[in-house]
């Protein structure tokens, strides 16, 4: 279109075409060979086409969320580059002066290209058009521009077709039909453009509108879900994300199949979209083009994924500044996502509209379950859709703005985009009145401890603004993200998960992952209760503070107005004030040590607390994201439930330690087969700390090695342990000093992770070690070569082959993401945490060989480590270390502490001593 670019200002400082085509004139009519002509055209095409790119980024530095006009600009200038690029080549590299019919040609622009929208870096897809075959001279003049495009360093995807191959190709390929919808003329013949435009609408679009809009929405879907689903993940793709470009992009590829637009602006003269819609459709595709082209910038590439490593840099070149309790960073993901919502909202009622203009009468033309319901007090059902009678229904008595959504999870029918629609333009009408109103709060606990699907129910009232306009202190979370490799999704978005998770588990449905939860739900006595604190655990996120004390301090005001009762609101307030106690003490503590489970239980102090609490913990770590819930998590939660809940019901010595070993040592006996006069000696050689530390299936397994024995005072077994979902490694050898800190490099040599280790001395001086290893996704070695590389590497570390040190530096990091954080090292050493031992935490940015540093530290501090527990939270690394000094006592002297301090500080900040390095 002659106007595609109108808009755009001060086009001839971006490029002048004339100015430049008067240049090229100029050496065509030279005494130049060919040749030459050609080297002096790419160099002056560069010239233009470097300076043309600057200003385009010099303008977007300026204005930074003028995204539109930066990728106007870029496809006005290859544009012109283009054009002149034809005239040159038609005129003086290969010029015809008779032309036969079949040597017209037509240059159109297609994709994203053809929209008039690119980004820095994106392909240029170029179609060349031809009335028929294409004869010799039609071919050297494609050849030839190729060639020149491709000297300027640009990336083309072209097509050379005859008009019937493109009418027949259009037909059996929907990527390529899509991408000639969007076809605009560029250069060269333009009736030949206009016979083409003519022939796909009429051979091509005609009689297929219907199954092209069931084949884009079906594409859309299965895109959505390659991209996780939700277009709340905290890395999205700008551009094939969910709440993406692309999602804009299907919304006009529909209409322009459907209606034959030109420009989005026509969507509203079709029906597809009011104006508002279309002010939010621009406004959020406007704000997206500029992140992506940021992004192209500063990755120098075609990169679409919003990574954390340039979120923040994109944050600054947007010019977001830090508010208190929040980054600009954080400012700037939360817009993102906020624009993300609209998104999706401007889809919802597109495809509202859009069902109303393709269905037959009565019916739905988008895939149904259409119910019959009658009592819907008030409100209508249009083909299946809950929807308002009036367009003041909600004016009228805004409560109706909760009943709504209660009646669609009642009756399990959907909301109709009209009612949505209304109910987002007057959700302001939520006031204090009606957040005290007690039919509306009962309505809307309704729906969070509703049976069917509370989690499709509260996204819908997010998505209308309603849910934030109800509960203002959930408003404040809305679109929040968290600026950790840990967090999958923003904070609205994981509580909702959550929700979800909750109603499935009590369902049944995920009984397998989660055998104990399922149980436990089941005897609940307020179930709403962790309903409610479920919803409420991250809901004073951003605001500076212990986002649990704080929540808390909510929980204490919101529950009354929810209809719960004193003791309920203390459970709910208890219970987010400490919903990372569990995962804390079974992540980072030794179960195998008793004070751990008292002090835990101490805090606990009832049965039905502790319930609530394991389901709490099981979805608030699921609902982080794909991936971090494993089975090793599931044992550990398990084991500590079990214990507490021993203690809470009996009390701490209702079963004595010797009591707790005798049957330990019965289990393992029966396990092994052994009678008594094999088992007992063998037994004896294990320490009480042993029998009380490990499993009753890894004590077997140990003992088997040590009746075994060793082979060169060495012995190392590794196999894939499905209840835990790790690999188990079991290390048997003579103990000396630096026998931990050398497992734990070869481990990591190995590609592996330690999830967990135990330390243990047999009472004649062999040490048997075990660790829990997963590859750096969280997954098993249970490949026979992967088990077999991990037991070699062990053995190479511990027979000295090769500089430990150095070849652990040099691996690099799995995750190189993790750049964009910065963990301050820190070492909290606690004497109080375990009567037998000197408990130390370590917390420190994740990274190759941290916990091989952290061992040799403890080795250089002459300490005995007894079990270390690693977890990991995205970037930052959390790793616990039971230890006493040589005699077996807790480390008290206060001077020996601060040096074991620094040092260990010292190796999470990755500094290696000459003395550590010659060692090693």
């Amino acid at each position: 279109m002659a106007d595609r670019f109108a808009s755009l200002p001060d086009r001839r400082a971006i490029i002048d075409r004339r100015a430049l085509a008067d240049v090229l004139d100029e050496l065509g009519t030279s005494e130049q060979a060919t040749a030459q002509k050609r080297a002096s055209l790419a160099i002056l095409l560069k010239d233009a086409l470097r300076d043309g790119r600057t200003e385009i980024a010099r303008r977007l530095a300026q204005s930074p969320s003028r995204g539109r006009e930066a990728t106007s600009g870029q496809a006005f200038l290859i544009d012109q580059i283009i054009r002149l690029l034809h005239d040159f080549t038609v005129g003086y590299l290969y010029p015809a002066a008779n032309r036969s019919s079949g040597e017209r040609l037509t240059l159109i622009a297609v994709g994203g290209y053809g929209r008039g929208e690119m980004a820095p870096h994106s392909d240029i897809d170029i179609g060349f058009l031809t009335p028929f075959k294409q004869t010799a001279w039609v071919e050297q003049v494609i050849e030839s521009m190729l060639y020149t495009l491709w000297d300027l360093g640009l990336k083309v995807g072209h097509s050379s077709r005859s008009l019937d191959e493109m009418v027949r190709m259009a037909r059996s390929d929907l990527s390529i039909r899509t991408a000639l919808l969007e076809s605009r003329y560029i250069w060269g013949d333009r009736a030949l453009y206009e016979e083409a435009t003519a022939r796909f609408l009429a051979e091509v679009v005609s009689g297929t509108e219907k199954a092209f809009v069931a084949e884009k929405l079906a594409e859309r879907d299965e895109r959505h879900k390659r991209m996780g689903d939700s277009r709340y993940v905290v890395e999205p793709n700008v551009k094939e994300g969910k709440g993406g470009l692309r999602d804009l992009h299907t919304l006009f590829w529909i209409g322009k199949y459907l209606h034959k637009v030109r420009t989005v602006g026509e969507l509203v003269d079709s029906g597809l979209l009011t104006r508002d819609e279309l002010r939010q459709f621009e406004k959020a595709e406007n704000f997206l083009l500029a992140v992506r082209c940021h992004l192209h910038i500063l990755t120098n590439r075609a990169e679409d994924r919003l990574t954390f490593d340039v979120q923040r840099e994109i944050a600054a070149r947007m010019n977001f500044a830090d508010r208190p309790g929040k980054s600009a960073v954080e400012r700037f993901m939360q817009l993102y996502f906020l624009h993300a919502k609209t998104v999706g909202d401007v889809t919802g009622v597109f495809l509202a509209h859009l069902d109303d203009q393709l269905a037959q009468r009565g019916r739905r033309f988008l895939p149904a379950f259409v119910r019959r319901v009658r009592k819907l007090e008030g409100f209508e059902l249009d083909r299946g859709r809950i929807t308002i009678p009036s367009d003041d229904w909600f004016q009228t008595d805004p409560v109706r703005l909760i009943e709504l959504f209660a009646l669609a999870d009642k009756h399990q029918v959907e909301i109709h985009p009209t009612a949505m629609r209304a109910a987002r333009r007057d959700a302001g009408m939520i006031d204090a009145k009606v957040r005290k109103d007690p039919r509306a709060n009962a309505l809307f606990l309704d729906i969070l401890t509703s049976r069917n699907n509370p989690e499709t129910v509260l996204r819908w009232m997010n998505e209308a603004a309603v849910f934030g306009r109800f509960v203002p202190d959930f408003g404040r979370v809305v679109a929040q993200m968290q600026f950790d490799m840990y967090h999958h999704y923003t904070v609205d978005e994981h509580s909702i998960r959550a929700i979800g998770l909750l109603a499935r588990i009590e369902k049944g449905d995920l009984k397998e992952d989660h055998p104990l939860a399922t149980v436990i739900i089941s005897q609940l006595v307020s179930r709403r209760t962790l309903y409610v604190a479920v919803l409420l655990h991250d809901i004073a996120k951003g605001r500076g503070g212990d986002h649990s004390v704080l929540g808390a301090e909510v929980a204490e005001r919101l529950c009354p107005r929810l209809g719960l009762s004193p003791a309920e609101t203390e459970t709910v307030s208890w219970l987010i004030r400490h919903h990372l106690l569990m995962s804390a003490t079974a992540f980072k503590r030794d179960l195998a040590d008793f004070k751990t489970i008292l002090d835990f239980t101490r805090v606990v102090q009832s049965p039905e607390r502790l319930k609530l609490l394991l389901a709490l913990t099981v979805v608030d770590i699921r609902a982080v994201g794909p991936g971090v819930w494993n089975g090793w998590k599931r044992q550990l939660l398990t084991d500590l439930y079990d214990s507490a809940e021993e203690v809470l019901r009996l009390g701490h010595k209702q079963r004595g330690r010797d009591a707790r070993i005798a049957e330990k040592k019965t289990a393992v006996a029966a396990a092994l087969g052994m009678d008594g006069a094999t088992f007992v000696p063998l037994a004896r050689r294990m320490t009480d700390s042993f029998w009380i530390a490990e499993p009753a299936d890894v004590a077997a397994r140990n003992l088997a090695m040590i009746g075994h024995g060793t082979q060169d005072g060495l012995a190392i077994e590794a196999s894939f342990d499905a209840e835990r979902d790790a690999t188990l490694v079991s290390v048997h050898a003579v103990d000396h000093a630096g026998l931990f800190y050398r497992i734990a490099g070869g481990i990591h040599l190995a590609g592996g992770n330690i999830i967990d280790a135990r330390v243990h001395t047999t009472r004649d001086g062999l040490a048997i070690d075990n660790f829990l290893v997963q590859d750096p996704l969280g997954r098993p070695f249970n490949e026979d070569s992967q088990i077999a590389r991990l037991k070699q590497a062990i053995a190479d570390s511990l027979a000295n082959r090769h500089r430990l040190v150095d070849r652990l530096v040099a691996k690099p990091m799995a995750r190189a993401r993790a750049d964009a954080f910065r963990i301050e090292p820190s070492a909290i050493i606690d004497n109080m945490a375990s009567n037998r031992f000197t408990v130390i935490e370590v917390n420190a940015q994740d990274r190759p060989a941290l916990l091989n540093q952290l061992a040799y530290a403890l080795f250089q501090s002459k300490v005995m480590l007894h079990s270390a527990h690693i977890a990991t939270y995205g970037e930052r690394a959390v790793d616990t270390f039971y230890v006493t000094d040589l005699l077996g006592g807790k480390i008290e002297n206060k001077t020996r502490l601060k040096t074991l301090e620094k040092r260990l500080v010292d190796a999470a900040a990755g500094v290696i001593t000459e003395e550590g390095r010659a060692a090693a």
